[in-house]
C-alpha cells in the first residue's frame, strides 16, 4: 500500500539544521524542567510509600478526606482526584510505608466515611518500602542502559560488520559500570557518564550507524521524560516499560531507513551522500508514516478510553512514537553526514 506517492522528493536532509535546532530546544527545555523539579516525580515504585485508591458514593471535598486521614495519623498524605471527572475517585499517597493490614483498611474506611459523610469503596492499597524503591530505581536505569548497549552491538554488526570491536567495547563498559557500582558511585550519574563515554568511543571507532541510532534513542527518551516533568506526571515502573517500548519502536524505524541507505550506497555510490540519504528516507516514507499512524491510532484510543490506570503509560507511548518517527528521519540519518566531513579532513 502506497500512502505516499512513489516519486515524492522531500529534501529532509536539507532541513537538518532546522531539525537539529528544534531537537536542541526540546532537549534543553526537558533537561531544564528536570533540573528545576529535582528530577522526575517518582511514584511509590521508586520512592517508596503507600498508595491508596478510594471511590466515594457521592462528591466529597479533598479537605474532608485530609481531615479523616489526620484521625489515623496520616496527616502528611497527599490527596488528588483520579480518573474522569464525576467518578469521585481519589488517590492518597503517603511518604512512608504503613502497615496495610485488614485492620488498617477498616480503620481508614471508617475515618474517611465519618469525615466526608459518604460511603466509600477501597479500590486498591499498595505499599513499597524505601529500600525496594531504591533497588527498583537502579534496576530500571540499568535496564535502559544495557538495552541501548546491546542495541549498539547489533547495529554495528549488522550494518558495519564490526561485531568484535563493538562486543569488546560493550564488555569493557559493562565491566567498568559494575566496578563503579561496587564503589557506591551514584547510579544516575554513573549511567550518564557511561553513555557519554559510549558516544565518544563510537566517534573514534567510527561506528557511525550505531552512533546515529543511539543518539536518536537518547533523544527520544530525554524528551519523553522531560515532558513527564513539564506536565508533572508520575514516573512509575509502567513508564519504564513504555520507555523500553519506545526504544524498540524507534529503533525499528531507524533500522528500516538504515537498510535502505545501505542498499542505495551500493546502487548509487557515485552520488553525493546527501542525495542518497534523501532518496532513502523518501523511499521508506510511506512505510514509516503508515506504521506510525496506525500505532498512534491504537495508543490514542487507549489514552482516551483506557482509564486513569493506563493514562500515563499511553501518554508516554504517544510522545515516544511521535518523537521516534521524527528522530529516525531528522536525527539518526543526518548524523551519518558527520562522518563524511570527518573523512574529508583525513
Amino acid at each position: 500500500m502506497q500512502f505516499v506517492k512513489p516519486d515524492v522528493d522531500v529534501n529532509f536532509i536539507g532541513k537538518r539544521k532546522i531539525a537539529f535546532i528544534v531537537s536542541a530546544v526540546m532537549i534543553t527545555i526537558s533537561i531544564a524542567s528536570l533540573i528545576l523539579h529535582g528530577g522526575p516525580r517518582l511514584g511509590i515504585d521508586f520512592q517508596g510509600g503507600t498508595l491508596i485508591q478510594v471511590k466515594f458514593a457521592a462528591p466529597v471535598e479533598i479537605d474532608a478526606i485530609k481531615s479523616g486521614l489526620r484521625e489515623i495519623d496520616l496527616a502528611k498524605s497527599s490527596v488528588q482526584e483520579f480518573g474522569d471527572q464525576g467518578t469521585n475517585e481519589y488517590l492518597i499517597r503517603t511518604d512512608g510505608s504503613v502497615m496495610t493490614t485488614e485492620g488498617f483498611t477498616t480503620d481508614l474506611q471508617k475515618a474517611l466515611a465519618s469525615a466526608t459523610g459518604s460511603e466509600l469503596e477501597m479500590r486498591r492499597v499498595e505499599m513499597v518500602g524505601p529500600q525496594v524503591g531504591q533497588d527498583l530505581r537502579e534496576k530500571a536505569l540499568f535496564a535502559m542502559f544495557f538495552a541501548l548497549l546491546f542495541i549498539t552491538i547489533y547495529i554495528s554488526g549488522r550494518f558495519e560488520l564490526k561485531w568484535m570491536i563493538s562486543g569488546i567495547m560493550a564488555a569493557a563498559l559493562i565491566g567498568a559500570v559494575y566496578i563503579f557500582t561496587l564503589l557506591n558511585v551514584s547510579i544516575p550519574w554513573l549511567i550518564i557518564g557511561a553513555l557519554i563515554v559510549t558516544l565518544v568511543l563510537f566517534w573514534f571507532l567510527e561506528l557511525k550507524y550505531a552512533m546515529g541510532a543511539i543518539v536518536a534513542l537518547v533523544h527520544d527518551v530525554v524528551i519523553t521524560v522531560g515532558l513527564f516533568s513539564i506536565f508533572d506526571k508520575e514516573f512509575t515502573l509502567a513508564i519504564i516499560a513504555a520507555l523500553l517500548t519506545i526504544i524498540g519502536y524507534s529503533l525499528n524505524d531507524t533500522i528500516i531507513v538504515f537498510d535502505r541507505i545501505r542498499e542505495n550506497l551500493r546502487k548509487y555510490h557515485k552520488n553525493p551522500l546527501e542525495v542518497i540519504l534523501n532518496r532513502s528516507i523518501n523511499e521508506t516514507l510511506s512505510r514509516t508514516l503508515l506504521t506510525s499512524l496506525t500505532t498512534l491510532f491504537v495508543i490514542v484510543t487507549l489514552f482516551v478510553m483506557g482509564g486513569g490506570i493506563i493514562h500515563d503509560f499511553a501518554f508516554a507511548l504517544i510522545v515516544g512514537v511521535a518523537v521516534g518517527t521524527y528522530s529516525s528521519v531528522f536525527v539518526a540519518s543526518p548524523i551519518l553526514l558527520a562522518w563524511q566531513s570527518k573523512q574529508r579532513k583525513k
